[in-house]
């Protein structure tokens, strides 16, 4: 023991630079001061200070921060808005000037917060101030971008920028929000009556459209039987009576009257009356004068057909 007496100053120097050691972690820098006026700063990793002499002031964390806004606004025609936000910052870099800006702008933490939610606060309440009830809940963006624009300047003379503004939650009093579900429930309704209106009307028109269609078609089918049964009953008349012709030619060469063929088609028609009539009511004159008087008509129909 008495062998280290002469050796004290060593070890006062060993406890001397030792004590003057400084450890800063990631994330953190710290702000070193003498006499009470800023020297320099410290980065992360094992640093020197003089000591006695040099005095960490403050320890700056350049890591993102958030917190959350809970604040009211008034709308231009005098409703009441609470929003509920986050904000997200966080020291601009890691240069001296940056770093002096942080450590020397505010006193503490507190009242940079405090200025900062205010700041916020009054240009949401600026902005809302100028719009209707009825567009706040479609301009979150607008919001956004428009304190953005307002705050970013003072955030940059303090040292810090602006990562994001989110707006969580817009809620009215509870009037309002009851007005609205009724607003919304009409228009919902209307939108509904309307749709259906629009159905039943595009139902009927394709109805009447289909009811046009089938009638159209049913009536060209009608023009083309009627046709077709008129070309039918023309080549039926027309092989009757090359049919009649040559009976009757063949029956004068063979010197026999030709009211034989007429009494034939007298009989056949009155042999298909009785075979197809389905019960319906003829009246023929069935004695022989009767088909006498029936074949002179007959033949003079022919006569006059003929021209003679």
């Amino acid at each position: 023991m008495e062998q280290l007496i002469p050796f004290w100053w060593i070890i006062a120097l060993i406890l001397f630079v030792f004590s003057g050691l400084v450890t800063v972690n990631q994330g953190y820098i710290n702000v070193i001061t003498m006499f009470g006026k800023y020297r320099r700063i410290m980065l992360p990793g094992l640093n020197f200070k003089i000591p006695l002499l040099e005095t960490v002031a403050k320890r700056i964390s350049i890591q993102n921060r958030s917190v959350e806004l809970e604040f009211q606004a008034v709308t231009a025609d005098q409703a009441n808005v609470y929003f509920k936000s986050m904000l997200l910052y966080a020291v601009q870099n890691a240069e001296e000037e940056t770093i002096k800006k942080v450590a020397f702008k505010f006193i503490s933490d507190k009242e940079l917060m405090q200025a900062l939610t205010r700041t916020i606060e009054g240009s949401i309440r600026a902005f809302v101030a100028t719009k209707k009830q009825a567009e706040i809940l479609g301009l979150r963006k607008e919001i956004v971008e428009f304190v953005k624009d307002q705050i970013d300047h003072s955030l940059e003379e303090w040292g810090y920028h602006l990562l994001d503004l989110q707006i969580n939650d817009i809620t009215f009093d509870q009037a309002i929000i009851d007005s609205m579900s009724k607003v919304v429930a009409s228009n919902n309704l209307k939108a509904a009556a309307e749709n259906e209106g629009q159905a039943l009307l595009i139902t009927k028109t394709k109805a009447a459209e289909a009811e046009g269609n089938a009638i159209k078609i049913s009536a060209e089918a009608e023009r083309e039987a009627a046709r077709l049964r008129g070309q039918g009953v023309a080549l039926f008349r027309e092989e009757v009576a090359r049919g009649m012709s040559e009976a009757a030619e063949q029956m004068k060469k063979a010197n026999l009257d030709t009211n034989v063929i007429l009494f034939s088609m007298w009989t056949e028609a009155v042999k298909n009356f009785a075979e197809v009539g389905k019960g319906n009511i003829i009246f023929l004159d069935g004695s022989a004068e009767g088909m006498e008087k029936t074949m002179r008509q007959i033949q003079a129909l022919m006569l006059k057909s003929s021209g003679t």
